[in-house]
């Protein structure tokens, strides 16, 4: 916002050169040689006016234009990082929070299990490899927590940077059911949505303030009209204006560098340069943006998919567990196989929270690659 104020500061110093430039003055002189002493005062109203007539002027003002406008640009791609940042650090931090409570609550069962268990052992009735295993599993789900954890700082760090504050500032509750929302994008204008991307219209700005400083180069090979002039009083044996005398001067001049040209034409021939290397970038950029929409949709796809496998899998491994269990239960399989079948939809509900998690970040760069009219709406409703 500060870059943005200066940008248009300058724009306005900029547009001050269509004025006359000058200044008032007022003196007053008393010296003495030998025995004469001599006073002097006098009042000058001085002006210097650069007529425009070959476009020169406006050529820079339009560069600084168009400069204060990227500027404007800058503060909307800020806008997007920021609100995108601020939604993907949210919904790792939920899906962290999740992964969390899975890995809780299978250190709690396998704790219970490992109780019954060492009763089995001393019975005689179970062996010690069922011992180890499950002992061996604890330990490595157990290993898991300090990661979810120092995930879950990460978030808050992540939000506290792009808010603004510390990360203990940050205080975030749990919410329910923010994974079960299908994936939906709705976007108005797709056309428009790419268009409108500031760093499209940066790109733009760039290259129009580059041309426009190609325009003023090429202006400065042409002569240089001016009008200068001044009007005042002169107070002769005096020091306090009176007894004044008017005077005043006019002077038309035509100045031109011709022994300037070669390095004239020189800067002309750079800033020409520099004009084509700025719209070349602005392609590049246009055709960045167009293949990063069409990637974020494939991404989108690819997500949605592997959601509804993550589901899938998730579903049937919990059936396989509940089997598993009954038939234990009844002696049909060794505890090893029911184990296994824990693991199995331990592993299959951690893909499903993070192809979950995987899904809404897809969601969300969906948003951010089509976000020229949602960051402009956003710009606009900023007080």
């Amino acid at each position: 916002q500060l870059q943005l104020k200066s940008a248009l500061a300058r724009l306005g110093a900029q547009k001050a050169e269509y004025l006359p430039q000058g200044g008032f003055s007022i003196s007053a002189t008393r010296s003495g040689l030998d025995s004469v002493i001599t006073r002097e005062s006098s009042g000058t109203l001085g002006l210097d006016w650069q007529l425009d007539l070959f476009g020169r002027v406006t050529a820079l003002v339009d560069a600084a234009n168009a400069s204060a406008m990227g500027q404007a640009e800058q503060i909307r791609l800020l806008q997007i990082e920021i609100v995108s940042g601020v939604v993907k650090g949210y919904i790792n931090y939920q899906g962290n929070i999740q992964n969390q409570q899975v890995i809780s609550k299978q250190i709690t069962a396998l704790k219970q299990s490992i109780e019954v268990l060492e009763a089995r052992v001393e019975e005689g009735v179970a062996s010690e490899l069922d011992l180890n295993r499950t002992k061996a599993q604890l330990s490595q789900q157990q290993a898991l927590l300090p990661d979810v954890i120092y995930a879950q700082y990460s978030n808050l760090a992540t939000i506290a940077l792009l808010t603004g504050k510390l990360t203990k500032e940050i205080s975030l509750s749990e919410t329910q059911g923010l994974f079960d929302t299908p994936i939906e994008v709705a976007i108005a204008d797709a056309n428009n949505a790419i268009a409108l991307r500031p760093d499209i219209n940066q790109a733009l700005l760039n290259f129009s303030q580059a041309y426009s400083l190609s325009v003023s180069a090429s202006k400065a090979l042409l002569p240089n009209i001016s009008l200068s002039g001044f009007a005042g009083v002169l107070g002769l044996d005096n020091t306090r204006l009176v007894d004044t005398q008017q005077q005043w001067q006019v002077s038309p001049q035509i100045e031109w560098s011709l022994l300037s040209y070669p390095a004239l034409l020189a800067q002309r021939d750079a800033q020409a340069f520099l004009s084509e290397a700025a719209y070349s970038e602005y392609q590049q950029v246009v055709l960045e943006a167009i293949n990063e929409s069409e990637l974020s949709l494939q991404f989108l796809v690819k997500q949605s998919d592997m959601q509804k496998f993550a589901q899938q899998r998730y579903k049937y491994a919990n059936n396989a567990f509940l089997q598993a269990e009954v038939m234990y239960q009844e002696g049909q399989i060794p505890y090893l196989e029911l184990l296994d079948a824990r693991q199995d939809v331990l592993v299959a509900e951690k893909n499903n929270i993070d192809s979950a998690i995987s899904s809404l970040i897809a969601k969300v760069s969906t948003y951010q690659a089509f976000n020229g009219s949602w960051s402009q709406k956003l710009a606009t409703d900023e007080p």
